[in-house]
């Protein structure tokens, strides 16, 4: 395969190399090469490109904890990506989100609530999301030895979370421990193991370097150290960023070529097209050309664009994969692992449809099909809301009543109207009902991408962490009823829910669950699937507990350096059953550490517990407890059952003050269901297994 690129890369003109080291490349007919747009998006499903299964946004899957799901997802999505692109390659479709490389998944940290890009990623933790990018990525380029199924990119490389609205013009400022503890583990997982086919860059500069021209990311640490050998890219348009934004270069001429010279092989955008001149001034090599250009086509051959017909397999997949039944199936198995359950007052929940005449649906979500999807999202063919999922479920056998109640931020619905215009109605129909449900929040409108999102209520980012507008009103009123109230709070970050916590019987964080989220919430709602989810970020009680969002020092952000205690904390959630943990044995080895520990089901329902592994190293300067391990359980009633869990040395490595890893003298490992923190402990009435272990086995 290298020695037919070679030839072929040296068979072209100057300008056919540049003309493909952009996204919108051209045919080189002579040399069959056909044109090809390499810009596609798969974050939570085919996007952009007409009918796709429409899986939970990436912080839903997050709250899964589980990564046979995560590589079962991406193998889905390679599957209908895989069948779309020979369906349109048969009828000579080509253009933008046609191809089969694909701008995911999103590894950054999710480090504070206010980024409106947050629900693209996994989480505000390392470990989680090392272990679900890698799944992902081994979902979507498969396992065939000589073919890739799709080409994943991880993005964007580093040090990347917020403000969305300074992201062109942004310096990161990190310490060397928060680069290698926090920001970096993700992608070195990613390419290490993962073997993730591309990187994509940062909008930002880190310590005055632009990420998609910096040669400590880009050279140094993503292929001296990590042995990267696949291509990066630019974000789009980041290289124009060079010399409009961060004012490092003076034109594009300079910026395409710093980009290139410090590991930047691609140019999504077009400032890649001044090469030519930069080549023609002696300011980039014809040799840094030809290497790029030798990753860009490797990748293209690896997805099968120069093979003889027939030989891959990936191309006799047929259309009929997609939307397919198989599909819906396993998009609602997903929804119903993500949606987590935060408070259940007296076992308020599930419902029991024979107890109940009249259910009051409420809220600018309930019938939002746009709070299923989030952002970077596909099409489906048909989309179920919570208010939706409820009506199919009790049928006519339950009268449900329903209100919109209010704008997600104004307060008004009908803008010639008085302010409070759907007050009366709210009133009522709580008023008629047994039981209230209120399904606030945001959606992907609201909370995404600059330039995606933008109104009088924020411009991606969120102002503020409350429930904006008059639904915290809403909720007030509904409670002031007398009846039972359940909240479903569908958003892609945390929020403040003080309020709610204290005086509302249910609270669950629906996130955007899917196109067929709302089938699983009433699924959930009712009984006949239990829920499973936990917290991939922290609920925090206010804004003013947060530093600074431009601050990119991790102290006093997540779980694993807050000092406070959170409203619900990281690797929270309940279930409609409860585990218990016993008999747990640890054996230390010259590598590994194994832990014993014993999983009872004590409860009266089947349930699915995820098992998490915390690790403390007794240093003064370490962080809390952090996430090493997870692993999904599932037990019938009453059933139990031995687990025997590793926790190789890397488990145990925290880094000093410049960037090393260093090994403790001993360490707390935390066995359960949750965090070992207290907070966690009073909402789900369990503590975890407590063991200690010294450094002898290193």
């Amino acid at each position: 395969m290298k020695t037919k690129i070679k030839e072929m890369i040296a068979q072209m003109t100057l300008e056919e190399k540049v003309s493909q080291m952009m996204h919108q490349a051209k045919a080189i007919e002579r040399l069959g090469i056909k044109e090809y747009n390499w810009w596609n998006e798969s974050l939570h499903g085919v996007a952009r490109a007409g009918i796709a299964t429409v899986f939970p946004q990436a912080i839903a899957l997050g709250a899964t904890f589980d990564e046979e799901l995560l590589e079962e997802v991406g193998e889905a999505i390679s599957t209908e990506a895989r069948a779309k692109y020979n369906m349109q390659q048969k009828h000579e479709d080509v253009g933008i989100y046609k191809g089969l490389t694909f701008y995911a998944p999103n590894v950054n940290i999710f480090r504070d609530p206010r980024w409106g890009r947050g629900h693209e990623t996994y989480g505000e933790d390392p470990y989680l999301t090392s272990r679900l990018g890698v799944a992902y990525i081994k979902g979507m380029q498969g396992d065939n030895e000589k073919y890739l199924k799709t080409a994943a990119c991880a993005k964007h490389f580093a040090v990347h979370s917020g403000p969305e609205g300074i992201r062109h013009s942004f310096n990161a400022h990190v310490s060397e421990q928060d680069l290698r503890e926090t920001y970096l583990p993700a992608f070195k997982a990613c390419v290490e193991e993962g073997k993730v086919e591309a990187v994509m860059g940062a909008y930002n500069r880190l310590e005055e370097e632009p990420c998609c021209g910096n040669k400590r990311l880009l050279v140094e640490i993503l292929r001296e150290e990590w042995g990267f050998d696949g291509m990066v890219t630019s974000d789009f348009l980041a290289l124009v960023d060079f010399h409009k934004g961060h004012n490092v270069t003076d034109n594009a001429v300079d910026s395409a070529a710093m980009a290139l010279i410090n590991g930047c092989d691609f140019n999504l955008g077009i400032v890649y097209s001044n090469l030519v001149q930069a080549v023609e001034e002696g300011k980039v090599s014809m040799e840094r050309i030809d290497e790029a250009l030798e990753r860009i086509l490797t990748t293209r051959s690896r997805l099968g664009m120069f093979s003889d017909k027939g030989d891959n397999p990936y191309d006799k997949i047929l259309y009929s994969v997609v939307d397919s039944k198989e599909m819906k199936m396993l998009n609602e198995k997903a929804a119903e692992k993500c949606v987590v359950l935060l408070k259940n007052k007296d076992n308020l929940l599930p419902l029991d449809k024979n107890q109940l005449k009249t259910i009051a649906v409420i809220g600018p979500n309930a019938n939002n099909r746009k709070s299923l999807d989030g952002n970077y999202e596909g099409t489906a063919s048909r989309y179920i809301t919570v208010l939706e999922g409820i009506q199919d479920y009790v049928g006519d056998e339950i009268r449900v009543l329903f209100s919109e109640g209010c704008h997600f931020f104004r307060d008004q619905i009908n803008q010639m109207a008085y302010k409070n215009d759907r007050i009366a109605e709210i009133k009522e129909i709580c008023e008629e009902s047994d039981v209230v449900i209120a399904v606030m929040g945001l959606d992907g409108t609201l909370e995404g991408e600059e330039g995606d999102t933008g109104s009088d209520y924020g411009m991606g980012d969120k102002p503020y962490l409350d429930l904006p507008g008059i639904q915290h009103d809403i909720l007030k009123i509904a409670k002031k009823s007398g009846k039972p109230v359940i909240l479903i709070n569908m958003t892609g970050s945390a929020m403040t829910l003080n309020w709610e916590e204290e005086n509302l019987d249910a609270v669950i964080q629906g996130w955007y669950p899917g196109a067929r989220g709302g089938k699983a919430i009433a699924k959930l709602i009712f009984g006949e699937a239990n829920f499973e989810g936990k917290l991939p970020i922290t609920f925090y009680h206010s804004i003013e507990e947060l530093p600074e969002f431009t601050n990119y020092s991790m102290k006093n952000r997540t779980y694993r350096y807050m000092k406070q205690e959170a409203l619900y904390p990281f690797g929270y959630g309940l279930s409609y059953t409860k585990f218990e943990y016993s008999h747990s044995s640890i054996t230390i080895e010259k590598d590994k550490v194994k832990i014993k520990v014993t999983v009872k089901n004590t409860g009266s329902r089947n349930g699915v517990e995820t098992v998490q592994i915390y690790v403390k190293a007794r240093r003064e300067w370490a962080p809390n407890p952090q996430l090493k391990k997870i692993q999904k359980i599932s037990l019938k009633a009453k059933e139990e059952r031995e687990l025997e869990i590793e926790l190789v040395k890397e488990a145990f490595e925290v880094f000093d003050d410049m960037g090393k890893p260093v090994i403790a003298e001993g360490y707390d490992i935390y066995v359960g269901g949750q965090q070992p923190d207290r907070r966690s402990e009073i909402l789900s009435g369990n503590k975890c297994i407590h063991m200690e272990v010294s450094t002898c086995f290193i």
